[in-house]
């Protein structure tokens, strides 16, 4: 801003401040006084004179006429000034008020736009919630898959010996406690509650979805890690691919 106004920087950093809570924001202000007030045209009189005495001399000198209009002579270097006694409140007042329709057209612009991100989320959070479903349905048939392949399995290197059925209960209990994501879902369905909750609030609300979507990316990593089938694996990665296009547009809201 001009070196006039510098005396305004921290004002125009509060109103700006109180409406918009999340990003930067970039001002440019220039200043031109068109206004008559506070303005006071002031003659030179010394110099006017000077001017004057000037051409009467070289007029007598070239014995010609000296016809002196005053209109010509204020048009003389330094002969006329214009003073201008600015009030500071008043500009003080203009340039706030400036800021403020620029800051509430901003604002009307990012509620368009974020309206159009929220529904561009919402459709994405509704595949991630189809996908946990689905995820979940193949979970709760790992178990009984995998206890058919061990006694398969046991069978064949036992030949006709029996099969110790403590023992293979005691396998199935490790692998169930293993690859259980019941946990991890809950918690899952949790933020993603949390999450399309936020979405409707009127508040500032970017930095706290930008931290759930990393506990989702967390929980949904877990599940990754735990998923010994490669339906499971898939969907984890349509979750994820989801989840990191919703975090970018989180970067856009406020």
């Amino acid at each position: 801003m001009p070196r006039i106004l510098s005396y305004l920087e921290e004002d125009i950093k509060r109103e700006i401040s109180s409406k918009i809570k999340r990003g930067k924001v970039d001002v440019y202000v220039t200043f031109e006084n068109n206004s008559p007030y506070g303005k006071e045209i002031k003659i030179n009189k010394e110099i006017a004179k000077i001017y004057i005495d000037e051409l009467k001399m070289l007029a007598k000198q070239e014995d010609i006429l000296a016809n002196i209009e005053v209109t010509e002579i204020s048009k003389y270097p330094d002969v006329l000034s214009i003073q201008n006694n600015e009030d500071d409140e008043a500009i003080k007042q203009e340039v706030i008020n400036t800021v403020k329709t620029a800051t509430q057209n901003l604002i009307q612009m990012r509620r368009i736009e974020g309206e159009k991100i929220a529904e561009d989320i919402s459709i994405r959070i509704k595949l991630i919630r189809e996908k946990i479903k689905e995820i979940s349905r193949l979970s709760a048939g790992l178990i009984a898959e995998y206890v058919v392949k061990l006694e398969s399995r046991i069978k064949e290197l036992l030949k006709n010996q029996e099969i110790d059925q403590t023992r293979l209960a005691g396998e199935v209990v490790i692998y169930a406690d293993k690859c259980s994501i019941e946990e991890e879902v809950t918690r899952l369905d949790s933020h993603i509650y949390q999450f399309s909750k936020l979405l409707n609030s009127e508040e500032a609300i970017g930095k706290k979805l930008d931290f759930i979507i990393q506990e989702m990316n967390r929980e949904t990593n877990t599940i990754g890690s735990k998923a010994n089938n490669l339906k499971i694996t898939n969907g984890v990665i349509d979750i994820k691919t989801e989840l990191e296009n919703i975090r970018e547009q989180v970067q856009n809201i406020e």
